[in-house]
């Protein structure tokens, strides 16, 4: 069973850092896009940051402060949350595609992934 496990979140004054972690268990691939999304009260989940075979993917919007990352065993990804704003906060989810990923690009879709993990909380305070 695929489970997506993030943790991290918290509370931080704007400006501030924060660096969530998402564990991958469960789940032998070869070749998936695994990405960070966001939503707010009120607000469609949107993507953030996805990763793919080294690549990487930002929205305009945490582009040069935010960095998505994995570790060796792609087992773990990371986002370095960086210059944080009021607008950043939301609950932040890590998802994976299904394995057969060969797009060119990590895409920023909700609808593309398949797996989810429960979400953890970023509040910014101004």
């Amino acid at each position: 069973q695929v489970q997506l496990v993030e943790s991290g979140g918290g509370s931080v004054q704007s400006g501030g850092s924060l660096r969530l972690s998402c564990v991958v268990s469960g789940y032998t691939y070869t070749s998936v896009c695994m990405g960070w999304f966001r939503q707010a009260p009120g607000k469609e989940r949107e993507g953030v940051a996805a990763i793919h075979d080294g690549r990487t993917s930002y929205a305009d919007s945490v582009k040069d402060r935010f960095t998505v990352s994995q570790d060796n065993s792609k087992s773990t990804l990371y986002l370095q949350m960086d210059s944080l704003r009021s607008e950043d906060t939301a609950m932040y989810y890590c998802a994976a595609t299904k394995d057969g990923y060969y797009y060119t690009v990590p895409v920023l879709l909700p609808s593309e992934y398949d797996y989810w993990g429960q979400g953890t909380q970023v509040t910014v305070s101004s």
